[in-house]
C-alpha cells in the first residue's frame, strides 16, 4: 500500500498501464467447481507481483549461470563488455516492442515521472556493476551476502519514502530469509572455524585487507544502487509501462559502461566460438526476460513485501548448479533453502492490506 501523501507518488494517471481484472467463470458450472476456481484465480490476482518476481528469479539464475560458463571460456570478457551487451540487447527488443504495440513516447517516456525513470536507470548500472566490482576482491559467497542485504534496505526506504506498510511477519521473514541466504553461501568469515563449511579452503589469502575493504565497499555501493532501482520503480508504478522502465535501465547501463570502457581504456573481446557467442546470446536473452518479470511484480507488489521473493533466486541456482556442474548441495544448503521457500511461502500467504480510495491502486 503506498499512501498518497508521499511525494513519490500522484494519484494523477495520465497512462494507466495496469492489467485488466480477470473474468469469474461461467455460471453454469458446479458450484463446488466455481468456488476452487475464484479461490485460485483469487490468489494469482492477489499475489501476481509475488508470482511474477519469483518467475524472474529463475531467469536471473539462468544468466548467473551462462555469465558463470563465459568466464571459463579463453580469453575473459570484463563486466563491462558484458553489460553492454546484455543491456544492448534488452534496449533494443524494448524499443521493438513499444514501437510495434504502439506504446506512447517510447524512447522519452511519459510526462511526469521522467525523472524517476532516469534515478531507475542510474542506480541499476551502479546496482549491477557494484555487484560485479565487488568479486574482484570478495569471493562469491561474500558478494551473494551483501547482495541480499538489499530486500531489508528496499523495505526501510519503501516505508520511509513510499510511506508503504510494513507488518511484523515481513520483517520476520526478510530476517530469516537473510540467515537462510547466510546458511547457504557460507561467507568465509563467519563459517571459517566451522569444520566442512568450506572444503576448498580458499579465503582469498592474498587479498590485502585495503583490497578486501574496497571489495565490501564496492558491494555496499551495489546494494544502494540496488535499492534506489527498487523503490524507484514502484513510485512510478503504473504511470510507466513496464518496457519504459526496463528501456531507461538497459539505455543508462549501456551508456555508462561504454564510456567506462573508453575511459579505463578496456579491450573488446570479440567471439571467436559459436558456444561464445551463445552464450553472450543466452545472457541478454535471460536478461531481458528476468528484467521484465521482475518490473511485473514489483510494480505490483510493496517493496518490502515483493523483495522478499528475490530471495528464491539462490533455490534456483542451488538446483541449476546441480543439474549442470553436478554440485551436490550439503546439508547446510538445505538447510537454508527449506528457510527461504518457508518464508516465501509465509509472505505470499499473508493476506495483502487492502488499498483505500485515495490511494494509487496497486494489485491491479
Amino acid at each position: 500500500m503506498i499512501n498518497s501523501k508521499s511525494p513519490l507518488v500522484h494519484t494523477t494517471v495520465v497512462h494507466d498501464y495496469g492489467s485488466t481484472p480477470y473474468t469469474s467463470a461461467s455460471t453454469s458450472q458446479d458450484d463446488g467447481a466455481i468456488n476452487r476456481r475464484l479461490k485460485v484465480q483469487g490468489f494469482i490476482a492477489n499475489n501476481a507481483g509475488m508470482l511474477y518476481i519469483i518467475a524472474s528469479q529463475f531467469f536471473f539464475a539462468l544468466m548467473n549461470l551462462s555469465v558463470k560458463m563465459l568466464n571459463s571460456l579463453e580469453p575473459p570478457v570484463h563486466a563491462f563488455e558484458v553489460i553492454v551487451v546484455r543491456m544492448g540487447i534488452t534496449f533494443t527488443c524494448c524499443v521493438i516492442y513499444m514501437v510495434v504495440t504502439k506504446v506512447p513516447d517510447p524512447i522519452f517516456g511519459p510526462r511526469g515521472v521522467r525523472m524517476l525513470l532516469i534515478i531507475r536507470g542510474i542506480t541499476g548500472f551502479f546496482g549491477l556493476c557494484g555487484l560485479y566490482m565487488s568479486l574482484q576482491y570478495l569471493s562469491v559467497a561474500d558478494a551473494t551476502v551483501l547482495t541480499f542485504l538489499t530486500p531489508l534496505t528496499t523495505a526501510i526506504t519503501g516505508c520511509l519514502l513510499l510511506r508503504e506498510g510494513y507488518s511484523v511477519i515481513q520483517a520476520v521473514a526478510g530476517v530469516f530469509s537473510l540467515l537462510g541466504v547466510v546458511l547457504i553461501a557460507r561467507p568465509p568469515f563467519l563459517f571459517k572455524f566451522v569444520p566442512g563449511a568450506n572444503p576448498d579452503g580458499s579465503y582469498f589469502s592474498d587479498t590485502t585487507p585495503v583490497q578486501r575493504l574496497a571489495g565490501i565497499g564496492a558491494g555496499m555501493i551495489g546494494v544502494v544502487g540496488a535499492t534506489g532501482a527498487y523503490t524507484s520503480i514502484r513510485a512510478i508504478g503504473k504511470r510507466a509501462h513496464p518496457m519504459h522502465v526496463m528501456t531507461f535501465f538497459s539505455l543508462w547501463c549501456t551508456i555508462i559502461a561504454y564510456l567506462g570502457m573508453v575511459v579505463f581504456e578496456i579491450p573488446v573481446v570479440y567471439p571467436r566460438s559459436w558456444r561464445w557467442s551463445l552464450l553472450l546470446l543466452m545472457i541478454g536473452v535471460f536478461g531481458f526476460l528476468a528484467q521484465a518479470l521482475l518490473t511485473l511484480g514489483l510494480r505490483r507488489e510493496t517493496v518490502s513485501r515483493g523483495s522478499t521473493g528475490v530471495y528464491i533466486q539462490i533455490i534456483f541456482a542451488v538446483v541449476l548448479e546441480r543439474l549442470i556442474f553436478g554440485v551436490v548441495p550439503s546439508l547446510l544448503s538445505v538447510i537454508g533453502a527449506a528457510i527461504i521457500v518457508s518464508c516465501a511461502v509465509c509472505v505470499v500467504s499473508t493476506k495483502p492490506v487492502p488499498t483505500p480510495a485515495n490511494t494509487v491502486d496497486s494489485t491491479a
